[in-house]
Protein backbone atom coordinates (compact mmCIF):
# COMPACT_ATOMS: atom_id res chain seq x y z
CA UNK A 1 0.00 0.00 0.00
CA UNK A 2 1.34 3.42 -0.97
CA UNK A 3 1.90 6.20 1.56
CA UNK A 4 -0.88 8.22 -0.07
CA UNK A 5 -3.48 5.48 0.28
CA UNK A 6 -2.29 4.43 3.71
CA UNK A 7 -2.55 7.99 5.02
CA UNK A 8 -6.06 8.42 3.66
CA UNK A 9 -7.22 5.08 5.10
CA UNK A 10 -5.70 5.89 8.50
CA UNK A 11 -7.32 9.35 8.63
CA UNK A 12 -10.75 7.99 7.74
CA UNK A 13 -10.36 5.13 10.20
CA UNK A 14 -9.44 7.51 13.07
CA UNK A 15 -12.46 9.70 12.40
CA UNK A 16 -14.81 6.68 12.19
CA UNK A 17 -13.46 5.19 15.42
CA UNK A 18 -13.78 8.54 17.18
CA UNK A 19 -17.37 8.91 16.02
CA UNK A 20 -18.30 5.29 16.79
CA UNK A 21 -16.84 5.03 20.27
CA UNK A 22 -17.09 8.67 21.26
CA UNK A 23 -13.33 9.04 21.60
CA UNK A 24 -12.89 12.70 20.87
CA UNK A 25 -9.11 12.53 21.20
CA UNK A 26 -8.94 10.56 17.94
CA UNK A 27 -10.58 13.38 16.00
CA UNK A 28 -7.45 15.50 16.25
CA UNK A 29 -5.02 13.19 14.42
CA UNK A 30 -7.72 12.02 12.02
CA UNK A 31 -8.73 15.52 10.95
CA UNK A 32 -5.10 16.63 10.89
CA UNK A 33 -4.22 13.83 8.48
CA UNK A 34 -7.22 14.67 6.30
CA UNK A 35 -6.19 18.33 6.20
CA UNK A 36 -2.60 17.40 5.40
CA UNK A 37 -3.81 15.12 2.62
CA UNK A 38 -6.03 17.84 1.15
CA UNK A 39 -3.33 20.51 1.44
CA UNK A 40 -0.75 18.28 -0.26
CA UNK A 41 -3.15 17.40 -3.09
CA UNK A 42 -4.05 21.06 -3.61
CA UNK A 43 -0.39 22.19 -3.58
CA UNK A 44 0.69 19.49 -6.01
CA UNK A 45 -2.26 20.13 -8.31
CA UNK A 46 -1.65 23.89 -8.45
CA UNK A 47 2.10 23.51 -8.91
CA UNK A 48 1.63 20.93 -11.69
CA UNK A 49 -0.81 23.19 -13.54
CA UNK A 50 1.62 26.12 -13.49
CA UNK A 51 4.87 24.21 -14.02
CA UNK A 52 6.53 24.10 -17.43
CA UNK A 53 9.17 21.62 -18.60
CA UNK A 54 11.45 22.73 -21.45
CA UNK A 55 14.23 20.88 -23.28
CA UNK A 56 17.33 22.96 -23.91
CA UNK A 57 18.96 22.52 -27.37
CA UNK A 58 21.32 19.56 -27.33
CA UNK A 59 24.07 18.39 -29.69
CA UNK A 60 23.01 17.81 -33.29
CA UNK A 61 25.01 14.60 -33.55
CA UNK A 62 26.11 11.85 -31.21
CA UNK A 63 28.06 8.66 -31.82
CA UNK A 64 26.58 5.21 -31.23
CA UNK A 65 27.31 3.97 -27.75
CA UNK A 66 27.63 7.44 -26.26
CA UNK A 67 24.83 8.79 -24.03
CA UNK A 68 22.89 11.79 -25.24
CA UNK A 69 23.01 14.70 -22.73
CA UNK A 70 19.44 15.92 -22.26
CA UNK A 71 19.30 19.26 -20.44
CA UNK A 72 15.89 20.08 -18.92
CA UNK A 73 14.71 23.35 -17.38
CA UNK A 74 11.72 23.37 -14.99
CA UNK A 75 9.84 26.65 -14.52
CA UNK A 76 7.49 26.97 -11.53
CA UNK A 77 5.74 30.10 -12.85
CA UNK A 78 4.64 31.60 -9.54
CA UNK A 79 3.73 28.51 -7.48
CA UNK A 80 6.72 27.00 -5.63
CA UNK A 81 7.25 23.37 -6.41
CA UNK A 82 6.83 21.09 -3.38
CA UNK A 83 9.51 18.88 -4.89
CA UNK A 84 9.79 16.26 -7.56
CA UNK A 85 12.01 14.57 -10.09
CA UNK A 86 12.55 14.61 -13.84
CA UNK A 87 12.44 11.22 -15.55
CA UNK A 88 12.99 9.85 -19.05
CA UNK A 89 12.24 6.31 -20.30
CA UNK A 90 15.82 5.88 -21.57
CA UNK A 91 17.62 7.51 -18.63
CA UNK A 92 19.08 5.11 -16.05
CA UNK A 93 18.09 7.33 -13.10
CA UNK A 94 15.87 10.38 -12.50
CA UNK A 95 17.10 13.85 -11.57
CA UNK A 96 15.76 15.47 -8.42
CA UNK A 97 14.42 19.03 -8.45
CA UNK A 98 13.77 21.30 -5.48
CA UNK A 99 11.68 24.37 -4.84
CA UNK A 100 13.94 26.81 -6.68
CA UNK A 101 12.83 28.12 -10.06
CA UNK A 102 14.02 27.74 -12.69
CA UNK A 103 15.60 24.37 -11.94
CA UNK A 104 18.11 22.93 -14.43
CA UNK A 105 18.93 19.24 -14.52
CA UNK A 106 20.74 16.93 -16.95
CA UNK A 107 19.72 13.39 -17.88
CA UNK A 108 22.00 10.91 -19.65
CA UNK A 109 19.82 9.26 -22.29
CA UNK A 110 21.03 5.78 -23.22
CA UNK A 111 22.60 5.11 -26.61
CA UNK A 112 20.29 5.48 -29.59
CA UNK A 113 20.27 3.57 -32.87
CA UNK A 114 22.04 4.90 -35.94
CA UNK A 115 20.24 7.53 -38.03
CA UNK A 116 17.91 10.42 -37.25
CA UNK A 117 16.23 9.87 -33.89
CA UNK A 118 13.70 11.83 -31.86
CA UNK A 119 14.51 12.03 -28.16
CA UNK A 120 11.23 11.46 -26.31
CA UNK A 121 10.07 14.27 -23.98
CA UNK A 122 11.13 14.19 -20.36
CA UNK A 123 8.50 14.13 -17.61
CA UNK A 124 8.37 16.08 -14.35
CA UNK A 125 6.75 14.14 -11.51
CA UNK A 126 5.63 16.64 -8.86
CA UNK A 127 5.33 15.26 -5.30
CA UNK A 128 4.93 16.79 -1.84
CA UNK A 129 7.51 16.12 0.91
CA UNK A 130 5.27 13.46 2.53
CA UNK A 131 4.53 11.71 -0.78
CA UNK A 132 0.79 12.15 -0.22
CA UNK A 133 0.03 13.44 -3.73
CA UNK A 134 1.68 13.30 -7.14
CA UNK A 135 1.14 14.69 -10.63
CA UNK A 136 3.07 14.44 -13.90
CA UNK A 137 3.99 17.27 -16.29
CA UNK A 138 5.43 16.22 -19.68
CA UNK A 139 7.77 18.43 -21.67
CA UNK A 140 6.16 20.22 -24.60
CA UNK A 141 9.02 19.64 -27.05
CA UNK A 142 11.50 16.94 -28.07
CA UNK A 143 15.01 16.93 -29.51
CA UNK A 144 16.13 15.52 -32.85
CA UNK A 145 19.61 14.08 -33.10
CA UNK A 146 21.66 12.33 -35.78
CA UNK A 147 23.28 9.20 -34.37
CA UNK A 148 26.54 8.48 -36.20
CA UNK A 149 27.96 4.96 -36.66
CA UNK A 150 30.60 4.05 -34.12
CA UNK A 151 34.25 3.87 -35.21
CA UNK A 152 35.90 0.65 -34.05
CA UNK A 153 39.51 -0.55 -34.31
CA UNK A 154 40.67 -2.82 -37.09
CA UNK A 155 42.10 -6.01 -35.61
CA UNK A 156 44.75 -7.50 -37.86
CA UNK A 157 45.34 -11.23 -37.63
CA UNK A 158 49.06 -11.92 -37.84
CA UNK A 159 48.46 -15.51 -38.87
CA UNK A 160 47.34 -14.17 -42.25
CA UNK A 161 51.06 -13.78 -43.04
CA UNK A 162 53.27 -15.59 -40.56
CA UNK A 163 51.11 -18.18 -38.79
CA UNK A 164 51.31 -16.49 -35.39
CA UNK A 165 48.35 -17.12 -33.12
CA UNK A 166 47.52 -13.58 -32.07
CA UNK A 167 46.07 -10.30 -33.34
CA UNK A 168 46.60 -6.63 -32.67
CA UNK A 169 45.15 -3.18 -33.29
CA UNK A 170 45.78 -1.39 -36.55
CA UNK A 171 46.85 2.13 -35.72
CA UNK A 172 45.06 4.42 -38.15
CA UNK A 173 41.64 3.08 -37.24
CA UNK A 174 41.78 3.08 -33.48
CA UNK A 175 39.01 5.09 -31.82
CA UNK A 176 39.50 8.67 -30.60
CA UNK A 177 42.91 8.98 -32.23
CA UNK A 178 44.53 6.28 -30.09
CA UNK A 179 48.20 5.72 -30.86
CA UNK A 180 48.10 2.02 -30.01
CA UNK A 181 49.41 -0.07 -32.88
CA UNK A 182 51.13 1.30 -35.95
CA UNK A 183 50.40 -1.37 -38.53
CA UNK A 184 47.85 -0.74 -41.26
CA UNK A 185 45.91 -3.08 -43.51
CA UNK A 186 48.48 -4.03 -46.12
CA UNK A 187 46.26 -3.40 -49.12
CA UNK A 188 49.40 -2.63 -51.15
CA UNK A 189 50.82 -6.12 -50.53
CA UNK A 190 50.02 -8.95 -52.93
CA UNK A 191 51.87 -11.92 -51.46
CA UNK A 192 55.41 -13.13 -50.90
CA UNK A 193 58.37 -14.12 -53.08
CA UNK A 194 61.99 -15.02 -52.69
CA UNK A 195 64.21 -12.15 -51.73
CA UNK A 196 65.85 -10.32 -54.63
CA UNK A 197 69.18 -8.63 -54.15
CA UNK A 198 68.77 -4.87 -53.79
CA UNK A 199 65.23 -4.92 -52.38
CA UNK A 200 64.81 -2.55 -49.41
CA UNK A 201 64.90 -4.04 -45.95
CA UNK A 202 61.37 -2.76 -45.27
CA UNK A 203 60.02 -5.43 -47.64
CA UNK A 204 61.70 -8.35 -45.87
CA UNK A 205 59.24 -10.57 -44.00
CA UNK A 206 61.13 -10.80 -40.73
CA UNK A 207 58.82 -13.31 -38.91
CA UNK A 208 59.39 -15.93 -41.63
CA UNK A 209 63.14 -15.23 -41.58
CA UNK A 210 63.24 -15.73 -37.81
CA UNK A 211 61.19 -18.93 -37.95
CA UNK A 212 62.63 -20.68 -41.02
CA UNK A 213 65.85 -18.84 -41.88
CA UNK A 214 64.55 -18.26 -45.40
CA UNK A 215 64.86 -14.75 -46.78
CA UNK A 216 61.47 -13.75 -48.20
CA UNK A 217 60.16 -10.34 -49.25
CA UNK A 218 56.69 -8.94 -49.59
CA UNK A 219 55.58 -8.32 -53.14
CA UNK A 220 53.84 -5.09 -54.07
CA UNK A 221 51.05 -4.73 -56.58
CA UNK A 222 51.22 -2.09 -59.27
CA UNK A 223 49.69 1.21 -58.22
CA UNK A 224 50.07 0.65 -54.50
CA UNK A 225 49.86 4.39 -54.00
CA UNK A 226 46.27 4.60 -55.33
CA UNK A 227 43.61 5.54 -52.82
CA UNK A 228 41.65 2.49 -51.66
CA UNK A 229 37.91 2.32 -52.35
CA UNK A 230 35.38 1.26 -49.70
CA UNK A 231 32.07 0.07 -51.16
CA UNK A 232 29.04 -0.51 -48.91
CA UNK A 233 26.46 -3.04 -50.11
CA UNK A 234 23.17 -2.80 -48.16
CA UNK A 235 20.84 -4.30 -50.75
CA UNK A 236 19.92 -7.53 -48.91
CA UNK A 237 21.07 -7.40 -45.30
CA UNK A 238 20.61 -10.45 -43.14
CA UNK A 239 18.95 -8.33 -40.46
CA UNK A 240 19.11 -4.87 -38.92
CA UNK A 241 22.06 -5.82 -36.72
CA UNK A 242 24.05 -7.09 -39.72
CA UNK A 243 23.37 -3.82 -41.55
CA UNK A 244 24.53 -1.75 -38.59
CA UNK A 245 27.70 -3.82 -38.27
CA UNK A 246 28.43 -3.40 -41.98
CA UNK A 247 27.96 0.37 -41.71
CA UNK A 248 30.30 0.51 -38.71
CA UNK A 249 32.84 -1.60 -40.59
CA UNK A 250 32.74 0.71 -43.62
CA UNK A 251 33.12 3.78 -41.41
CA UNK A 252 35.99 2.22 -39.47
CA UNK A 253 37.81 1.21 -42.65
CA UNK A 254 37.52 4.73 -44.03
CA UNK A 255 39.00 6.27 -40.89
CA UNK A 256 41.71 3.62 -40.86
CA UNK A 257 42.70 3.87 -44.53
CA UNK A 258 42.32 7.58 -45.26
CA UNK A 259 45.42 8.77 -43.33
CA UNK A 260 47.57 6.42 -45.45
CA UNK A 261 46.72 7.50 -49.01
CA UNK A 262 43.27 9.05 -48.86
CA UNK A 263 40.12 7.01 -49.38
CA UNK A 264 37.02 6.87 -51.58
CA UNK A 265 33.66 5.83 -50.13
CA UNK A 266 30.81 4.55 -52.33
CA UNK A 267 27.37 4.33 -50.73
CA UNK A 268 24.25 2.48 -51.94
CA UNK A 269 21.80 4.59 -53.88
CA UNK A 270 24.35 7.38 -54.49
CA UNK A 271 26.18 8.04 -57.73
CA UNK A 272 28.71 10.54 -56.47
CA UNK A 273 31.62 9.08 -54.48
CA UNK A 274 32.75 10.59 -51.20
CA UNK A 275 36.42 11.46 -51.32
CA UNK A 276 38.14 11.49 -47.93
CA UNK A 277 41.49 13.24 -47.61
CA UNK A 278 44.37 12.21 -45.41
CA UNK A 279 43.61 14.90 -42.84
CA UNK A 280 39.98 13.66 -42.59
CA UNK A 281 38.65 17.15 -43.27
CA UNK A 282 35.93 15.68 -45.52
CA UNK A 283 35.13 12.82 -43.19
CA UNK A 284 32.28 14.46 -41.17
CA UNK A 285 30.06 14.74 -44.27
CA UNK A 286 30.70 11.11 -45.26
CA UNK A 287 30.15 10.02 -41.65
CA UNK A 288 26.73 11.69 -41.64
CA UNK A 289 25.77 10.00 -44.91
CA UNK A 290 26.74 6.61 -43.48
CA UNK A 291 24.40 7.21 -40.56
CA UNK A 292 21.46 7.45 -42.99
CA UNK A 293 22.10 4.26 -44.97
CA UNK A 294 19.00 2.08 -45.17
CA UNK A 295 18.44 -1.43 -46.47
CA UNK A 296 17.25 -2.08 -50.01
CA UNK A 297 19.20 0.43 -52.10
CA UNK A 298 21.11 -0.93 -55.09
CA UNK A 299 24.87 -1.37 -54.60
CA UNK A 300 26.95 1.51 -55.94
CA UNK A 301 28.89 1.22 -59.19
CA UNK A 302 32.57 0.90 -58.38
CA UNK A 303 33.83 0.26 -61.92
CA UNK A 304 34.81 3.90 -62.31
CA UNK A 305 37.50 3.53 -59.65
CA UNK A 306 41.12 3.34 -60.65
CA UNK A 307 42.08 -0.13 -61.85
CA UNK A 308 45.01 -0.33 -59.47
CA UNK A 309 42.98 0.76 -56.43
CA UNK A 310 42.36 -1.76 -53.66
CA UNK A 311 38.59 -2.26 -53.36
CA UNK A 312 37.04 -3.16 -50.01
CA UNK A 313 33.54 -4.54 -50.61
CA UNK A 314 31.57 -4.37 -47.32
CA UNK A 315 28.41 -6.46 -47.53
CA UNK A 316 25.57 -6.59 -45.00
CA UNK A 317 24.43 -9.94 -46.36
CA UNK A 318 25.51 -13.25 -44.86
CA UNK A 319 24.67 -15.03 -48.13
CA UNK A 320 27.80 -13.94 -49.95
CA UNK A 321 28.29 -14.90 -53.58
CA UNK A 322 31.06 -17.37 -54.44
CA UNK A 323 34.46 -15.88 -53.76
CA UNK A 324 35.51 -16.52 -57.36
CA UNK A 325 32.85 -14.14 -58.62
CA UNK A 326 34.07 -11.28 -56.43
CA UNK A 327 37.66 -11.96 -57.43
CA UNK A 328 36.76 -11.90 -61.12
CA UNK A 329 35.05 -8.54 -60.65
CA UNK A 330 38.18 -6.96 -59.24
CA UNK A 331 37.26 -7.02 -55.55
CA UNK A 332 40.41 -7.46 -53.49
CA UNK A 333 38.86 -7.51 -50.00
CA UNK A 334 35.44 -8.80 -49.02
CA UNK A 335 34.07 -7.80 -45.60
CA UNK A 336 31.00 -9.71 -44.34
CA UNK A 337 29.12 -10.08 -41.04
CA UNK A 338 30.07 -13.77 -40.95
CA UNK A 339 33.41 -15.35 -41.92
CA UNK A 340 33.63 -16.83 -45.40
CA UNK A 341 33.90 -20.62 -45.47
CA UNK A 342 36.30 -20.53 -48.46
CA UNK A 343 38.67 -17.76 -47.32
CA UNK A 344 40.66 -16.95 -44.21
CA UNK A 345 39.97 -13.76 -42.28
CA UNK A 346 42.75 -11.23 -42.64
CA UNK A 347 41.21 -8.78 -40.20
CA UNK A 348 38.08 -8.13 -38.16
CA UNK A 349 36.32 -4.83 -37.64
CA UNK A 350 33.00 -3.96 -35.98
CA UNK A 351 32.01 -7.62 -35.74
CA UNK A 352 32.69 -8.21 -39.46
CA UNK A 353 35.35 -10.38 -41.06
CA UNK A 354 37.59 -9.17 -43.87
CA UNK A 355 39.09 -11.64 -46.33
CA UNK A 356 41.65 -11.00 -49.02
CA UNK A 357 40.37 -12.65 -52.17
CA UNK A 358 42.91 -14.72 -54.01
CA UNK A 359 45.09 -15.21 -50.93
CA UNK A 360 45.85 -18.67 -49.62
CA UNK A 361 46.39 -19.73 -46.05
CA UNK A 362 50.17 -19.28 -46.31
CA UNK A 363 49.77 -15.70 -47.42
CA UNK A 364 50.95 -16.22 -51.02
CA UNK A 365 48.58 -14.84 -53.64
CA UNK A 366 48.70 -17.04 -56.75
CA UNK A 367 47.69 -14.25 -59.12
CA UNK A 368 50.05 -11.61 -57.72
CA UNK A 369 51.80 -9.24 -60.10
CA UNK A 370 55.45 -8.48 -59.65
CA UNK A 371 56.46 -5.11 -58.32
Amino acid sequence: MTARRATLVLAVALVLVAATFGTSSLYVPGIALLLAFAAAALWVWRAARRAQVVHEPGPRTVVEGEPYPLDVVVHANGVPLPGGRVTHPLAPSPAQVGTRSPARVRLEVASLRRGWQWVAPATLRVTDPLRLAAAEVPALDSNRVLVLPRIEPVLMSDDALDGADHSHLAGAGTPHGSDRGKRSIEFEMDGLRSYRHGSPASRIHWPILARTGELVERRLVGGATASPVVVLDAESPANADALDRAVRAAASLCVHLAPLAGCVLLLPGERAPHGIDRQLRLWPAAHARLALVEAGAAPPDYHGAAREAAIFWVSASTDAAPVGRWRDEGIRYLVTPSPLPSADSLFTVAGCHGSRLGATTDGIAPTARAA
